[in-house]
């Protein structure tokens, strides 16, 4: 059993930063893969950033490829997200998974484990 708690959510104005943290519970962490996705107003959920089992794998959505970064800590059991340059259509609710494997994949049905979600609103 995997437990995820997102923070760091806010609301900042275009062009800054952010850095998301999913804090997770569990001993099997640092064997998981883990995503994050986002959902924005009447759009379906999104994927954005993906890390293999030790972060040394990763996977970006196209949209956010040089703005964003996540990283993985197995010593710590948490994975963040730090999102730079920020755009309007970044604005979403973003949400940390995990999925018991070690590969990563950009495929939310392939996570079984999921935060609650922190809102990020960005400004123009």
């Amino acid at each position: 059993q995997v437990q995820l708690v997102e923070s760091g959510g806010g609301l900042v104005q275009a062009g800054g930063s952010l850095r998301l943290s999913c804090a997770a519970s569990g001993r099997t962490f640092s064997s998981y893969a883990m995503g994050w996705f986002r959902q924005a107003p009447g759009k379906e959920r999104e994927f954005v950033a993906a890390a293999n089992w030790n972060g040394g794998t990763t996977l970006y959505a196209e949209s956010v490829k040089g703005r964003f970064t996540i990283s993985k800590d197995n010593a710590k059991n948490t994975v963040n997200l730090q999102m730079n340059n920020l755009k309007p259509e970044d604005t979403a609710v973003y949400y940390c998974a995990a999925r018991s494997s070690a590969v990563a994949t950009t495929t939310s049905q392939l996570y079984f484990y999921w935060g609650q979600g922190t809102q990020v609103t960005v400004s123009s």
